[in-house]
C-alpha cells in the first residue's frame, strides 16, 4: 500500500518579486522620513501645494508666454498640452487600475505634513505626472526654457515624498508617465525642430563678422528698439537706421545705396517694402522680425536676432520665390499672402481700431463689425467662370499643417501659389470658419483650394480692396498673380 501523500498547496502569497520591490520602497519612504532635508521645510509643503490642479504650471505658462519670443510661447503651449493629456490618463486610467493605498503617516514629522490630506490612490503621482509632462513638454521646444523649469518640477515630485503623500515609486511612475505624455504630444505636433525645410542650393552672400556693411533699416512704429540692440551685440559694427512708418521707404533707398546687405526690422509690411527694393538694387535680404505675427520671419527661421545674427556672421542664406500681382500697369509683390474680399476690409477695420485698443482687440472688433456688415460677397471672374466670393486668398508657398497646429510653411521655394477660395452663400462668417477648420486640400460647395503657379481673377468693380501682406490697396478689373521663383536672396540660419 502507498504511504499517504500530502496533496495541499501551499499559498505562495503575493509575488516574492513584487513583495520585494514593495518592501524595498517602503523602507526608502521610511529612510527620507528619518532624515534631515536641508532647507526643505518652509519650501516644498507650499510647492507642493502650489501645484495642486496645474496651478503652478499655468503660472510659469503665463511667465514663459510673457517673453514675448515666439519659441517660449510655443514652449507654453506645448508644456500645458503635455500637462493635460498626463492628467487626463492619470485621472481616466492611472488611479483606478491600480488602487494602493497611501503610506501611513506616522514616520512623517508633523511639520511636514499637508494640511489636506489627499483622498485619492496613491498610485502614481498626479503632481508628478503633471510637473515631469510640463517641463518635458517646454525643453522638446525649447531647451533654454526647459532647464529653468526642469528644478522646479523635480522640487514639486520630491515634495511629494517629503510631505508623506507618496511613496518613492509613485513618484517615479507618475514622472515616466510625464515624459511619455510630452513626447506623445510631440507626436501629434511635431516641434519646429522636427520639420526640416526641403534642401535648396545656398546662395552666395558676404560673410559679415562684425557686421560691417549690413544697414538695417528699423520701423520705430513697431517697437523694433530691444531688437535692434539685441542685433547690435552680436554684430557691433551693424549701422541701424530707426526711422517712423513713412519714413521707412525713402530710408530704405537710402541704405541700399551705401550697404552690401539690406536689413529691415518691423512687420510684414515693412519687410515686404524692403523685398521690393532689396530686389531692385540686387542685394541680398536680412529680415529681423520686429512686428506682431512676422510670417514671413518665423516661416524662413529667423525667430530672434541670434538667428539672425548666426546667419549673417557665417554668411548663410537660400532664395525664395516671391509672389507678384499686376493690375493694369501697377506692379507690387508679397511675401506671404494676397487676398480679396473680407479680409482686405477685416485689415482695414483693424488698422483703424489698433491705434485705440491694441491689435489683438481690434483684430476681433474688426472680425465681428465686418461679418456683421456684409450682406453680399463681391463678384470676380475665377477660373473661367463669374462667381460670387467671400474671400480668394493667395498664399507665397505651400501652407501645412504641423499635426493639430495651424498653418505654415515649410517650404519658401516651392513655385506655387496657394490659393484658397471661399464662395459667396449666405452667412459668411459660417463659411470662413468652416474654410479654416477644414484645412487646404479640401472642396466643397463653400470653399476650395488649389496650387497653381499662376492666376488671372477679372471682374473686379473700382474700389475692390486687395491686400498684400497686410498693406490694403484699391484694384479694379483684372487682377493677375504670379511667381518669381527664388528670385530674393535671404540670410537664414541653416542646419549644422
Amino acid at each position: 500500500m502507498s504511504p499517504d501523500v500530502d496533496l495541499t498547496v501551499a499559498d505562495p502569497g503575493p509575488h516574492p518579486l513584487r513583495h520585494r520591490l514593495l518592501a524595498l520602497d517602503s523602507r526608502l519612504f521610511e529612510f527620507a522620513a528619518e532624515q534631515h532635508w536641508p532647507f526643505a521645510g518652509p519650501v516644498l509643503p507650499r510647492l507642493s501645494r502650489s501645484a495642486n490642479h496645474g496651478v503652478l504650471w499655468f503660472a510659469t505658462a503665463a511667465a514663459i508666454a510673457a517673453s514675448r519670443t515666439p519659441r517660449a510661447r510655443r514652449a507654453a503651449a506645448r508644456g500645458l498640452a503635455s500637462l493635460s493629456l498626463a492628467s487626463l490618463v492619470i485621472n481616466t486610467l492611472g488611479k483606478r487600475s491600480v488602487r494602493r493605498p497611501r503610506p501611513t503617516l506616522d514616520p512623517v514629522p508633523s511639520a511636514r505634513l499637508l494640511k489636506r490630506q489627499p483622498i485619492t490612490t496613491s498610485f502614481p503621482s498626479g503632481h508628478s505626472a503633471s510637473a515631469a509632462a510640463f517641463a518635458t513638454g517646454v525643453a522638446l521646444e525649447s531647451p533654454g526654457w526647459g532647464a529653468v523649469v526642469a528644478p522646479v518640477a523635480w522640487s514639486v515630485a520630491l515634495s511629494r515624498v517629503y510631505t508623506g503623500v507618496h511613496f518613492p515609486s509613485d513618484v517615479l511612475a507618475g514622472a515616466v508617465l510625464g515624459v511619455g505624455a510630452a513626447f506623445a504630444v510631440r507626436g501629434m505636433v511635431p516641434t519646429r525642430a522636427q520639420v526640416v525645410p526641403p534642401a535648396r542650393p545656398r546662395a552666395e552672400v558676404p560673410a559679415l563678422s562684425d557686421g560691417a556693411g549690413l544697414v538695417v533699416v528699423a520701423n520705430s512704429g513697431s517697437g523694433t528698439a530691444d531688437r535692434v540692440h539685441a542685433l547690435r551685440a552680436g554684430l557691433p559694427l551693424t549701422e541701424v537706421v530707426e526711422c517712423r512708418p513713412d519714413e521707412v521707404p525713402v530710408e530704405l533707398e537710402k541704405a541700399a545705396a551705401r550697404a552690401r546687405v539690406l536689413g529691415v526690422c518691423g512687420g510684414d509690411g515693412t519687410v515686404n517694402a524692403a523685398a521690393e527694393v532689396a530686389l531692385r538694387h540686387g542685394l541680398p535680404l536680412a529680415v529681423l522680425p520686429g512686428g506682431t505675427l512676422n510670417h514671413f520671419a518665423y516661416d524662413l527661421g529667423v525667430e530672434d536676432a541670434r538667428d539672425l545674427a548666426r546667419a549673417v556672421r557665417r554668411g548663410e542664406a537660400v532664395r525664395v520665390d516671391v509672389g507678384r500681382f499686376t493690375c493694369g500697369d501697377r506692379r507690387g509683390i508679397f511675401l506671404n499672402t494676397c487676398s480679396l474680399g473680407v479680409y482686405p476690409e477685416l485689415v482695414r477695420e483693424r488698422e483703424d481700431w489698433s491705434r485705440r485698443i491694441g491689435g489683438w482687440p481690434a483684430g476681433v472688433l474688426a472680425a465681428l463689425r465686418v461679418l456683421r456688415a456684409h450682406g453680399h460677397p463681391m463678384e470676380a471672374e475665377f477660373r473661367g467662370q463669374v462667381r460670387p466670393l467671400w474671400l480668394l486668398f493667395a498664399g507665397n508657398g505651400t501652407y501645412h499643417r504641423m499635426g493639430l497646429a495651424p498653418g505654415r510653411r515649410v517650404d519658401l521655394a516651392d513655385g506655387r501659389l496657394d490659393v484658397r477660395v471661399v464662395h459667396g452663400g449666405r452667412r459668411p462668417a459660417l463659411r470662413l470658419l468652416a474654410a479654416a477648420l477644414a484645412g487646404p486640400l479640401t472642396r466643397s460647395p463653400a470653399h476650395a483650394a488649389v496650387q497653381l503657379s499662376r492666376l488671372r481673377v477679372a471682374g473686379l468693380a473700382p474700389g475692390t480692396l486687395l491686400a498684400l501682406d497686410g498693406e490694403v490697396t484699391e484694384v479694379a478689373g483684372e487682377v493677375t498673380l504670379e511667381k518669381l521663383p527664388q528670385a530674393l536672396t535671404v540670410y537664414r540660419p541653416l542646419p549644422g
